[in-house]
């Protein structure tokens, strides 16, 4: 990974340096969801009730009742609430949650290369936000660029030919011309915090407990980290409580507060950051940058936490 500074400055960081296989893995989130799908479909012990609209959410007694909007019910001891950053059922559930607009839309596409990535994914913090190419099996990228709304709004309205130019022209003809595959599309970017990620019987997981920046690419790597200690704590709670057990939803709001706040902090800081105007503020940034990609070790540590 080469991330670049809005001043000359330059970090890499490299697999091969910090003695990991790779730093990371692109998914595309269609065929992720896909597999998980047939997954759950595969197996004994789930019920999936699909197509279903939810109507209700209600505490009753040790069990939580939801409502479904053909009239049927299902009773549980333990609700995750996994269903995105408007997530009903954290409403439903009366837990408040503090949004932060940062005036930005992600803009993703898919592009076709006219050079090989290498397997590399590139970072650009520029005057007009921040662009990533992410690379993708052959000669194919996939892009986000966080800009400022009004520029979001004139990427997304360009046509297909000149948007793959301007975004050729950003990432300074690193990867020569590009050919697009998809047409762009773009999300409101905001900063979440939420006052509570577990009441008795109920848990928050993925982008319904939390939302940082895109910057760090970390979102849904915070959501799988979620799924895996929540698991990991209904599976090895004592054989008397049950999975939703006040004792079970402490001990999992305790184990994720660290990491997501540590996750926010960090991208939340990075965009304020790299968003001030001015010259002292970009020196200061770049001289940051140039000053880690000196430092093997603390690349190393940062490369580690990244990887979980």
């Amino acid at each position: 990974m080469e991330i670049f500074g809005d001043g000359g400055a330059r970090l890499e960081f490299s697999a091969y340096d910090a003695g990991a296989g790779e730093l990371a893995h692109i998914v595309e989130a269609g065929a992720m969801q896909r597999a998980l799908w047939q997954v759950l479909a595969t197996q004994a012990n789930v019920v999936l009730r699909s197509p279903a609209a939810c109507a209700s959410l209600a505490r009753e007694g040790k069990r939580w009742r939801l409502a479904l909007a053909d009239g049927s019910a299902v009773t549980a001891s333990l609700v995750v609430g996994a269903d995105g950053r408007d997530s009903w059922v954290r409403g439903e559930a009366g837990i408040g949650a503090k949004l932060e607009p940062y005036g930005q839309s992600g803009v993703v596409a898919n592009f076709a290369t006219e050079r090989a990535h290498e397997a590399t994914a590139c970072q650009w913090f520029r005057e007009d936000g921040i662009l990533a190419y992410l690379p993708l099996p052959g000669n194919r990228i996939s892009i986000v660029w966080s800009a400022p709304q009004a520029l979001a709004d004139e990427l997304v309205a360009l046509a297909p030919a000149a948007l793959a130019e301007r975004v050729a022209a950003a990432g300074h003809g690193r990867l020569g011309r590009l050919e697009p595959i998809t047409p762009a599309a773009a999300f409101p970017l905001a900063v979440m915090e939420v006052e509570r990620l577990a009441v008795d019987g109920l848990a928050l997981a993925g982008d319904a407990a939390h939302a940082v920046h895109p910057l760090a690419g970390q979102g849904v790597n915070l959501g799988f980290g979620d799924a895996r200690v929540l698991a990991a704590l209904v599976r090895g709670r004592e054989i008397f409580r049950a999975p939703g057990d006040a004792t079970v939803m402490r001990r999992y709001e305790r184990a994720r507060r660290e990491d997501i706040l540590a996750m926010r902090l960090v991208t939340h800081g990075l965009q304020r950051l790299f968003s001030l105007p001015g010259r002292v503020p970009a020196a200061v940034r770049n001289l940051g940058l140039n000053f880690t990609d000196g430092l093997g070790v603390v690349k190393n540590l940062l490369i580690r936490q990244a990887l979980g």
